[in-house]
């Protein structure tokens, strides 16, 4: 962490509990981009899923009893059982620049490498310029690039729409791991 950048004295960062569970996914509509990509949602199945997984890494920062930050990490990415995935960090925008983010991520990470993992890996979004500069901060270094490229159907008349469209059996897996919401829920538009 910079030296001139110091977290407030009364944030704590804390293992998550079941306590923070609304603020937390209050804290992520407001700051996520839920529409950036066809596969990314923000609900409380995800969060659930981190919660109840084995080598979860899953902190908040507090501030009195308002959460100002959280990460939601485990040790399960894709095949392998060495690499853990954090997949979820956010600050309050009001609490932004002061550390919060790198304290949460050092207590994430440091449990992570505690659970065996080899690897930490992390998406950021191509144009989110400013979470790429903090994993770099954070010791984290670029790795292999993918590109979600789209091909609408031209039968179809989606005009404007990028939306993926899902076989039945994938989107139940989607939405039951979170990655997309299913219909009757309501992802929030972030701010």
């Amino acid at each position: 962490m910079d030296s001139d950048i110091s977290i407030h004295p009364d944030v704590a960062i804390v293992p998550m509990g079941l306590g923070h569970l609304r603020q937390v996914i209050d804290l992520g509509y407001q700051v996520f981009d839920t529409q950036t990509k066809p596969y990314t949602s923000w609900s409380l199945t995800s969060v659930a899923e981190h919660l109840d997984s084995a080598g979860r890494s899953c902190w908040v920062a507090v501030d009195s009893d308002r959460v100002v930050g959280f990460v939601l990490a485990s040790m399960e990415f894709e095949l392998r059982e060495d690499w853990a995935y954090l997949e979820w960090i956010a600050v309050a925008p009001d609490m932004q620049g002061r550390g919060v983010a790198a304290n949460l991520m050092t207590a994430c990470c440091d449990l992570l490498f505690r659970h065996g993992a080899a690897r930490i890996v992390t998406d950021v979004e191509n144009h989110n310029t400013a979470s790429a500069s903090m994993m770099r901060k954070n010791g984290f270094t670029e790795g292999t690039t993918v590109t979600l490229f789209v091909r609408p159907n031209p039968d179809e008349n989606v005009a404007g729409d990028d939306h993926v469209m899902l076989g039945p059996g994938t989107k139940r897996d989607l939405i039951r791991r979170g990655r997309i919401t299913g219909e009757g829920r309501h992802g929030r538009t972030a701010r």
